[in-house]
């Protein structure tokens, strides 16, 4: 792959436009002490006392640290218990988000996604709550998504607030170690990598040991994200409680890219030869002597030496390090403690056109191209294949057919996959598919990944700046986002996401493979990928 569809996919992947001014932040520690106010909420939890703000009806906290700052000798290692703090704490401002490549302004598509302060001692979480009190709330862990390089929990667009105020629940959202600083592998003495897995399960464990003081109940804790974050969500799955339990009770995964082949040990440890290559360093212990701004900047060489044609470029991955993850993510959903997780998933209609619909380069793609790509999925029927995408979208080009073939390589084909496995064992599953297009770009980009996010969130004033929501009808767009709103907030609050006046949303299964179309008139559909499912998988009926 040359350079410039390199630059140009990072663009779509991570949310961000490309460029070489990285700017650093403020850090994140500190025991700075909080100025007494009437009405500043005070919790006193396990962690320490703490001093938030009350915005409206709600109290939030924000840069709560969870974990010790991974700086320093705890740079590439497991995160480790935070030492707290004498006296209160103030948690009025967010934490530095996680290094990342930015440039002011953002993409085409997203926007920006994730703005300074930037800072390695990142690892800090927010709670939104309707009181600190013994209620028992349900709560929503939220795990952001970012293509494993960008995107933070401090992001107006993932603001908490709508779904403590709305739902009556405790939010919470987290900020972990991204790109070089989170998912590069160096096997050191059989230790294991993941370091960003081992983050996201200090923060939840921080979540269980202290929600309560916010008027959270631990026992019932939901986790959600999108794309990376989703992946990170079945990752999670597998981990258990002091008594055996699942870590938490359900799981929303959106637009999960259970498609990604996780590199092994040998692999992943290819990718970080390529990574020391690029800054020119030798080992971890040269390069834990890097400034962060320079590691960030590498991340633009390594899209360009590790992306392939074709697929969605990206530069770091988690490992299978037989230590903190064994198998693919989606498998810790169908045994042991994940099995018992009730689950929300569902995917965009055409996922792929976010990082390839505006993509110069790739409009030029020719069937020959495209032919070869489909040849790697579907060896000698290719061309059977190639024939049925082209005929599915009347007028089709070779990056039409390119890019549903993506989709559903990556994200639908997998996620159907899983709703059926979990239907097949008799576990909980309900699937959707979000088709509302958006008019952005002259509709290139269709209902694109990411498209979902505010209707999720009910939240649009927080993403005025997204290019890809321009066109859309206050109307069609209110309606539905309503109608999303108050479904997830009903499986966090029941396990169940139906909600008057919706239509009836069953369970996926293996007879009736219902899946809810979300779109401006929203309607449950019997086995929406029928005939896909069983083009990429003719000896599955």
């Amino acid at each position: 792959m040359t350079d410039d569809p390199s630059r140009r996919k990072i663009l779509k992947n991570s949310g961000m436009l490309t460029g070489a001014a990285l700017l650093s932040g403020m850090p994140g520690g500190g025991t700075a002490q909080a100025a007494p106010h009437a009405s500043s909420p005070v919790v006193e939890a396990p962690a320490g006392r703490l001093r938030g703000s009350k915005e409206g009806d709600l109290n939030v906290f924000k840069g709560v640290p969870y974990a010790a700052p991974p700086v320093g000798a705890l740079r590439w290692r497991p995160a480790q218990p935070h030492p707290g703090w004498q006296g209160t704490r103030d948690a009025t401002a967010f934490g530095p988000s996680a290094p990342q490549p930015y440039r002011e302004g953002g993409d085409q598509v997203l926007g920006t996604h994730g703005s300074p302060p930037f800072d390695e001692d990142c690892l800090t979480l927010n709670v939104w709550t309707p009181g600190a009190s013994g209620a028992k709330r349900p709560v929503m862990v939220w795990i952001h998504g970012g293509g494993f390089i960008s995107g933070s929990g401090s992001l107006p667009n993932y603001s908490g607030e709508t779904f403590a105020r709305n739902g009556d629940l405790v939010a919470v959202t987290i900020n972990y170690r991204l790109g070089p600083l989170g998912y590069l592998y160096f096997g050191e003495d059989g230790a294991g990598g993941n370091f960003w897995l081992t983050d996201q399960l200090a923060a939840l464990n921080w979540v269980r040991d202290n929600i309560a003081a916010f008027g959270g109940d631990p026992d019932n804790i939901t986790v959600a994200g999108q794309s990376g974050g989703a992946l990170s969500v079945a990752a999670l799955a597998g981990a258990r409680t002091t008594k055996g339990r699942p870590l938490f009770r359900r799981a929303i995964l959106q637009s999960p890219p259970l498609g990604l082949k996780i590199p092994t040990r040998a692999e992943s440890l290819q990718r970080t030869a390529t990574f020391l290559d690029i800054v020119g360093a030798k080992n971890v212990a040269e390069l834990r002597a890097v400034p962060w701004p320079r590691l960030i900047a590498a991340t633009f060489e390594m899209f360009g030496r590790t992306g392939q044609w074709g697929y969605w470029s990206t530069p770091f991955l988690p490992v299978l390090d037989e230590v903190t993850l064994d198998r693919n993510p989606a498998d810790l959903l169908l045994s042991g403690a994940g099995a018992d997780i009730e689950v929300l998933i569902g995917w965009t209609r055409e996922e792929a056109n976010f990082a390839f619909a505006l993509s110069e380069p790739y409009a030029a793609a020719t069937k020959e191209q495209v032919l070869a790509r489909a040849r790697n999925t579907f060896g000698s029927r290719a061309d059977q294949a190639y024939t049925a995408y082209e005929e599915a979208r009347p007028g089709a080009r070779p990056l039409d057919v390119l890019m549903d073939l993506i989709t559903d390589d990556l994200f639908r084909m997998p996620c159907v996959a899983l709703a059926e496995r979990r239907a097949a064992r008799g576990r909980p599953v309900w699937a959707y598919q979000f088709n509302l297009p958006t008019p952005a770009h002259n509709g290139q980009l269709a209902a694109a990944h990411c498209l979902e996010l505010p209707f999720v969130f009910n939240n649009f004033d927080k993403w005025s700046q997204a290019p890809f929501l321009a066109g859309l009808g206050p109307r069609v767009r209110d309606g539905l986002a309503a109608t999303m709103h108050s479904s997830w907030i009903s499986f966090i609050r029941t396990g169940d996401p139906n909600h008057h006046p919706m239509p009836q949303w069953d369970r996926y299964g293996r007879d009736s493979r219902t899946t809810m179309t979300l779109d401006s008139v929203t309607t449950a559909t019997e086995d929406i990928a029928g005939y896909w499912r069983r083009l990429h998988h003719p000896a599955v009926p």
